[in-house]
């Protein structure tokens, strides 16, 4: 786990918000989520399709910042996408800013 993830995952916890992390939500391929945010602590991930990246090493030419890792980043994303899936993507240096408000937005929108 990055820093940046497990700054992240106490913050949700800071704000009870439930969440499941490393979740696989492809049928086929074995990409997986950093974090699924969960209706209640024990519903299925697949309930609500909220989704959080945490894209770490952009400042030091990262895998998220080079040529094959943003392609195969997008593949991810907009696969993501087709399967209904709504994914909110912060850097390190985003997750004490609006990320949990966006959150809080979604799960309300439901």
């Amino acid at each position: 786990m990055s820093k940046g993830e497990a700054e992240f995952e106490l913050l949700l916890k800071a704000h009870r918000i439930p969440f499941q992390r490393e979740y696989r939500f492809h049928p086929v391929r074995r990409w997986r989520f950093d974090f699924v945010i969960l209706k209640t602590a024990y519903s299925d991930p697949e309930e609500l399709k909220i989704a959080v990246e945490i894209e770490g090493g952009i400042f030091v030419q990262g895998r998220h910042n080079r040529g094959l890792g943003m392609q195969g980043d997008c593949v991810k994303y907009n696969a993501a996408q087709v399967e209904g899936w709504r994914v909110l993507r912060y850097t390190t240096g985003q997750i004490h800013g609006q990320c949990v408000d966006d959150i809080n937005d979604l799960m309300n929108a439901m």
